[in-house]
């Protein structure tokens, strides 16, 4: 596949941390853990940083479903029924990703959401800028929609948490396993990458129940969703905190003072899902740590306002 190619001022530029209100559509498989409704939340709670036009049901596949058609699905109505315990006053479609992953780096999936992704992005003007991707899954939806129109290349920036970090001894996670050559697709493609990786770097984000207890649990029904999703994911919870790996996307988009980063060559990735090093490639982003202190103090902060 052949997809344009930015100048490197082009490319810095769009590589910079956003500023203002950050119009953003996410992609996530929510019904996977108990991170995806946090990211969810924080982001709708965050106007004055975040417009979120739109929410993607993504596929996965693990004990949870019985293939990445049923994970997507079982996604789909867990977002409906986020939104509807929160009550959000505003309306965000919802639609549906897809239903399989992809068979190779050239035939997209057929999605309600790949198609409202490149219809989205290709209807803004040059002057409103890209329309940022934040993708807490498989970028199945996401090559996808590269593949069916390569000029998103110049449209959006992808926000992506997946992989471990560069020095992790294993570097393949769920959201790289689950479709690797989606990932190839979009690190291969040149279009404008922000990447969090998750064991290193993410894996910072944790919480505990008797956290969640005190500052979430009493915040009406969506408090009691969320801090249930959590303790839910646990038998135990002596001694036990969970990493809240999503809610590093928005972060980074609402304020990338939390979650530091830099320029770098975007690195390669094998058929076995692992990382290989190519200073002659296109450059990316890549958060190299999360503060995790101001993160849950402003979801917390924002949850007890409603």
């Amino acid at each position: 596949m052949k997809f344009p190619e930015l100048s490197a001022i082009e490319r810095i530029a769009r590589l910079q941390p956003p500023r203002g209100v950050v119009p953003l559509v996410i992609d996530t498989d929510t019904f996977n853990e108990a991170d995806d409704q946090f990211a969810v939340v924080h982001a709708l709670l965050s106007p004055e940083r975040l417009e979120v036009q739109a929410l993607y049901a993504a596929p996965f596949f693990n004990k949870l479903s019985s293939g990445p058609g049923d994970g997507m699905e079982k996604s789909y109505h867990e977002i409906l029924r986020l939104l509807d315990t929160m009550k959000y006053p505003g309306e965000v479609p919802v639609f549906r990703g897809s239903h399989r992953y992809l068979a190779d780096e050239e035939t997209p999936v057929t999605s309600e959401v790949a198609a409202d992704l490149v219809s989205r992005a290709m209807a803004r003007r040059e002057a409103d800028g890209p329309l940022y991707v934040a993708a807490l899954a498989a970028l199945t939806d996401v090559a996808s929609a590269l593949l069916s129109e390569p000029e998103l290349v110049r449209r959006i920036v992808v926000v992506w948490l997946g992989g471990n970090a560069y020095h992790w001894p294993e570097p393949c996670e769920f959201n790289l396993d689950q479709d690797i050559p989606a990932a190839q697709v979009v690190f291969d493609s040149g279009v404008p990458l922000i990447h969090l990786p998750c064991r290193g770097v993410v894996s910072h984000l944790h919480t505990t129940v008797p956290e969640l207890e005190r500052h979430v649990a009493g915040q009406g029904d969506l408090g009691k969703y969320l801090c249930d999703a959590v303790k839910n994911f646990h038998d135990d919870h002596f001694g036990w905190s969970k990493i809240i790996w999503d809610m590093a996307v928005p972060a980074f988009l609402m304020d990338h003072r939390w979650t530091p980063s830099r320029l770098l060559s975007c690195p390669g990735i094998t058929n076995e899902g692992l990382w290989h090093t190519d200073r002659s490639r296109h450059q990316i982003r890549s958060v190299y740590h999360v503060y995790r202190d101001p993160v849950f103090r402003d979801l917390f902060t924002k949850l007890k306002k409603l």
